[in-house]
């Protein structure tokens, strides 16, 4: 695998807020267009005939300060559903990593790290909350996609011959 440029991997990420900013040597910042509480089961079975995803519900957002121009979620202690502002296309030799941004993990909260693949749209991940309280405000910055190109397989016709052993001199 190698590891593309955050130039490169910009031209996969569609919706940008501010591109120049979310945009780094080596990685792609995402933003948060919509926060959903989960409620109230989700169900999962073995062959996917009684599988019933948790219900989304939009999490209220609110002005924290009279001249804010986006709004802000108020979060308690546990799981949330985050929509990306961002879809995302891979080419079939690529895969892509999504991480929660550092300043997410400081103030309290995490997603899982997550391989992705194809075309993601909407893009989404599950959030969790660990601390008593946390604010996001829209358009946040909180997860980090770094995207790498998977090394060429060889066909099985271009397979290499072994080199036959040198022969003894008597």
């Amino acid at each position: 695998m190698q590891l593309v440029s955050g130039k490169e991997a910009v031209l996969r990420v569609h919706n940008l807020i501010n591109a120049a900013q979310q945009t780094h040597a080596y990685a792609v910042e995402l933003t948060a267009k919509q926060i959903y509480n989960l409620n109230p089961t989700g169900e999962v079975d073995f062959g996917g005939s009684e599988y019933v995803a948790a219900e989304r519900h939009p999490v209220p957002s609110h002005q924290k300060h009279s001249q804010d121009r986006y709004q802000w979620w108020t979060l308690v202690h546990g799981a949330y559903q985050v929509e990306f502002n961002e879809t995302v296309e891979l080419a079939d030799d690529e895969i892509a990593l999504l991480e929660p941004h550092e300043r997410l993990l400081r103030a309290g909260a995490e997603h899982p790290a997550l391989f992705l693949r194809g075309k993601l749209n909407p893009l989404t991940t599950l959030l969790s909350v660990t601390c008593a309280r946390l604010q996001i405000k829209q358009n946040a910055r909180i997860s980090t996609l770094r995207v790498f190109r998977l090394a060429a397989v060889p066909s099985p016709k271009t397979t290499v011959k072994a080199a036959k052993p040198a022969k003894k001199k008597r």
